[in-house]
């Protein structure tokens, strides 16, 4: 279930948006392929899947943190329960969540702010 784990209705709190936004900014500037629903994906297309997701998610609860975003929304089709992938260059691809969450250990540790 998407709604799984969020709380109650109402925005992302600012800081935590912000560090979403920086998170999906990697992905879209990553030249990675992100794979749903068996097609794949240019990293803005994703991107703005996932914003769509976090939409849809704050109409009925609020995300917290970005680990429960990833959680949330990036990891699975909530139509299909199909996982998300990432494919960058030939390498193999692998699921979304271990890698946004990589992703976003990088960007903390290059000085973004963590919103935990």
């Amino acid at each position: 279930m998407l709604l799984a784990g969020a709380a109650s209705a109402g925005p992302t709190p600012a800081p935590v948006r912000a560090e979403i936004d920086a998170l999906l900014a990697r992905l879209e500037t990553s030249g990675c392929r992100f794979g749903r629903n068996q097609e794949w994906y240019a990293g803005a297309d994703a991107r703005a899947h996932l914003l769509r997701k976090l939409e849809y998610v704050e109409k009925v609860g609020t995300i917290r943190s970005t680990e429960q975003f990833i959680g949330v929304a990036a990891t699975k089709s909530s139509v299909s329960g199909a996982p998300y992938q990432v494919q960058c260059g030939s390498a193999a691809a692998v699921s979304s969540g271990p890698w946004l969450t990589g992703e976003l250990k990088g960007l903390r540790a290059a000085g973004g702010k963590a919103a935990r």
